[in-house]
């Protein structure tokens, strides 16, 4: 039988549950996912009712469907009677082409304007400022405009091309230049350059072991460029030179042959890398005035020039700091190439979630791949940029 005493434990016990932070917290989490859980299939089941009474079929058979459409760059075999699950990809391989692409440049000339920010000589110190505060504080919507209608759209036409040595003409449909041919053995070329990169990776650790032991330094750079260079050209000329060149060559109205850079291509690429460059700089600028000064005059004191100083001791206690803020600046570069779209460069946006939406009306499907790519892309940058900031984190002992 249940006493008094019982009951007063019993509700003592609930309150004691119901007033515990824990439990509560994980209550009001459990309410507020089943909340957005209902929220998106409120919505996804309403578009998909409405998508029915229109006659709009759903899912995802339309990308066997043919396309029927040209794309003007592409890395991989396309054409008009590919499907738009191929207009996917090449969409894809040409927004990742940009994005890689932009991140190298952008790394190399940020870095570079931003050591320029703190140079002793005033000049340089001043045009890197400048730089710094036009660039950053244009739209880049603005800049990708300029570079394709203000200074490429105005070249001329291919037959008064600018022409740079024999075989690279400059005109308002791109760059032309000479493209390699990979004839049969090539591939043992290839082989040579992947064993090169390892024996260089190889020599570099042994020249960092030998320096922990013995404090002796080995030319590293050097010896890695004369690997990569020297054997990969003892392979050409042992397969017997099985890879040859296709020149442009002008014929009609346009170029046949090589490789040619479209101005979309190069518009954006130039936009993307200067205007994300100007922030890395200030990013790199930041990095380095955080690290003591006293690293500085310690270095000098040992006898070691500036350039040394600064490759040896500053910039790598400065990427600790740099880091962070630069995998942010290439997220938000990778994003901003769905600006390609204004000046018709076929990245995914201009391809998959333009043309092949208006002509099949897949929305949904359409843009829900879209956003995954984008998600995808972003996650690869920060995985890969955190496994390389763990790596350069100091490790406490």
């Amino acid at each position: 039988m249940e006493t008094p005493t019982n009951r007063s434990q019993t509700r003592s016990t609930h309150q004691n549950i119901f007033y515990n932070p824990t439990f509560r917290a994980v209550i009001f989490q459990v309410i507020a996912i089943a909340a957005l859980v209902f929220f998106f299939y409120s919505i996804i089941n309403n578009a998909l009712t409405n998508l029915e009474t229109r006659g709009i079929a759903t899912g995802f058979d339309f990308l066997n469907q043919e396309a029927g459409f040209g794309i003007g760059l592409t890395l991989i075999d396309y054409d008009e009677t590919f499907t738009y699950g191929r207009t996917f990809f090449v969409g894809l391989l040409n927004t990742a082409l940009i994005a890689v692409l932009g991140v190298i440049l952008a790394t190399i000339l940020g870095f570079i304007i931003g050591i320029a920010r703190l140079s002793p000589n005033w000049l340089v110190s001043r045009f890197a400022a400048f730089y710094i505060e036009i660039f950053r504080n244009i739209p880049l919507l603005l800049q990708i405009f300029f570079w394709y209608f203000a200074v490429l759209q105005v070249l001329p036409s291919p037959r008064q091309s600018l022409q740079l040595g024999d075989s690279i003409f400059l005109n308002v449909r791109g760059l032309s230049i000479p493209s390699p041919i990979f004839e049969q053995g090539s591939g043992i070329i290839f082989i040579a350059l992947i064993a090169a990169f390892i024996i260089a990776m190889g020599y570099q650790y042994y020249a960092q072991k030998k320096q922990q032991d013995t404090g002796q330094q080995s030319p590293v750079l050097l010896v890695s460029l004369a690997i990569i260079i020297l054997l990969p050209l003892l392979a050409f000329f042992i397969a017997g030179k099985p890879i040859s060149i296709d020149y442009p060559a002008l014929k009609g109205f346009n170029f046949s042959g090589g490789i040619t850079i479209l101005p979309e291509l190069a518009a954006l690429l130039l936009a993307l890398s200067i205007y994300t460059a100007a922030f890395i700089a200030e990013i790199v600028r930041s990095g380095i005035n955080a690290v003591s000064h006293g690293q500085t005059e310690a270095a000098e004191a040992l006898g070691l020039s500036r350039n040394r100083t600064l490759r040896l001791i500053v910039i790598p206690q400065a990427m600790r700091i740099i880091i962070p803020p630069l995998t942010s600046q290439y997220l938000n570069l990778t994003k901003n190439s769905s600006l390609a779209m204004a000046i018709g460069y076929p990245d995914l946006v201009s391809v998959f979630a333009g043309t092949t939406l208006n002509q099949t009306g897949q929305a949904i499907e359409i843009i829900a791949m879209t956003m995954a790519v984008y998600l995808s892309l972003s996650l690869i940058t920060s995985l890969l940029m955190n496994i390389y900031n763990k790596k350069m984190a100091l490790v406490e002992r």
